[in-house]
C-alpha cells in the first residue's frame, strides 16, 4: 500500500514540468531594462546564467599516485 502511494506521488510530481513559456504573474511585470540597454530582457534571458556565475570545472583526474611537492606554507602549529 505504501509503495503504491509513493509511486503515485512520484508520478504526480514528475508531471509538474512547465508546459508554457514563462510569463510574469497578473499585475506584475518584468524588471526594468538595465541602464543604457535599448530594451528589456525577456524571461529566458533573465534566467540564463553567464560563464562567471556558473564556471566550468577544470579538474584533472589522477591516473596514478604521485609524490606531493613540498608546500612551504604547511607549517606545524606553534
Amino acid at each position: 500500500m505504501r509503495i503504491a502511494l509513493m509511486l503515485g506521488l512520484a508520478g504526480l510530481l514528475s508531471a509538474c514540468g512547465t508546459q508554457a513559456p514563462l510569463t510574469p504573474p497578473k499585475g506584475a511585470e518584468l524588471p526594468p531594462a538595465p541602464y543604457g540597454a535599448p530594451d528589456k530582457p525577456s524571461a529566458e534571458e533573465l534566467l540564463r546564467r553567464d560563464a562567471l556565475s556558473a564556471p566550468e570545472r577544470s579538474v584533472e583526474l589522477r591516473r596514478r599516485s604521485e609524490e606531493r611537492q613540498d608546500d612551504p606554507f604547511d607549517l606545524p602549529p606553534e
